[in-house]
Formats: structure tokens, C-alpha cells, sequence
């Protein structure tokens, strides 16, 4: 059973746990480096910090929130909604609280968002992303290969699961 998620504005204040999200999603592929820790932790400081910067500056209409768990915050959800689409800019979860159909629940409640305003809902996502495979199940089709990312679509025609 999924624990009850809420999201709220994500303010200054959250930027170390906002970082902290950013740089839980890069363990993975920093594991194999053979920097210090603290090489890594300044390597996705600098990352989050001009990932952000880009967020705010080519999405200025976007909601930038964080999700939490009964009060705890476990994740970021950033989205910009558009005259006919909703784009997904980022989703991410703490290591922790994934797999454990978070992520799911949230993109299945902006599937039923598109189709009511009858909007394509879409998101890029690396190639070697694991929730690439969720993104398929729910119904996302990748519409341009960007290189590292694909930039992948679900159509409000297309029945939400």
C-alpha cells in the first residue's frame, strides 16, 4: 500500500534537500568514479545548481514541489504546464522511497490531468534511466531520440491504466 503523498511548493529553504534529491540520483553512476566523496558531493553540487538555473530560466511558468510522505519530504516533482501540453521536467524520489509505486501514483494522477484538459503529458528521460521501463508500461512512447535522452509522450487519446 502506498503511504499518502502530498506535494507543496518547494521554497529556499528546500534547496539542500532538493540537492540532495539531485545527488541521490547520480549514486549509481558516481559509484564506479574513483573520486573522494567529497569530490562527488561538490561534482553534484555544481550539476544541481546549473540544472536548476536552467530549470528556472527556459521553464519561468513551472511548479517546482516537493513530495512528501506523511510530512516527510522524499522527492521532487517539477512540472510546466502548457496550451497543449504538460511537461514533466523532473521527478525524482530519495533511494529509499523508490519502488514502492510513489512515482507511479504521481504520474498516473498527471496522466488523468492531461486527459481531462485533453493535453499530451511528456518528459524527457535518459537512456539508461530505470524508470524508463515504468514510462513504457504507462503508456509513454519516445517521439525523439535527443542523443543521452529520450524525449517520450503520453497521449491523452491513449486510456490512462
Amino acid at each position: 500500500m502506498t503511504p499518502p503523498i502530498n506535494l507543496r511548493k518547494a521554497t529556499a529553504a528546500d534547496t539542500e534537500f532538493l540537492a540532495d534529491v539531485y545527488a541521490g540520483t547520480r549514486m549509481e553512476e558516481l559509484a564506479v568514479t574513483d573520486w573522494s566523496d567529497s569530490q562527488k558531493a561538490e561534482f553534484c553540487r555544481m550539476q544541481f545548481t546549473a540544472q536548476d538555473k536552467h530549470y528556472r530560466q527556459h521553464y519561468p511558468t513551472a511548479e517546482f514541489q516537493v513530495i512528501e510522505s506523511s510530512g516527510t519530504p522524499i522527492g521532487r516533482l517539477y512540472v510546466d504546464r502548457w496550451k497543449r501540453e504538460i511537461r514533466i521536467m523532473d521527478i525524482a524520489l530519495l533511494p529509499g522511497h523508490r519502488g514502492k509505486g510513489i512515482g507511479t501514483g504521481l504520474l498516473l494522477d498527471l496522466q488523468h490531468e492531461a486527459a481531462a484538459a485533453g493535453k499530451t503529458l511528456s518528459i524527457h528521460v535518459e537512456r539508461m534511466n530505470p524508470a524508463l521501463n515504468l514510462y513504457e508500461r504507462l503508456g509513454f512512447r519516445r517521439i525523439e531520440d535527443k542523443g543521452i535522452y529520450f524525449l517520450m509522450e503520453w497521449s491523452h487519446a491513449t486510456p490512462v491504466m
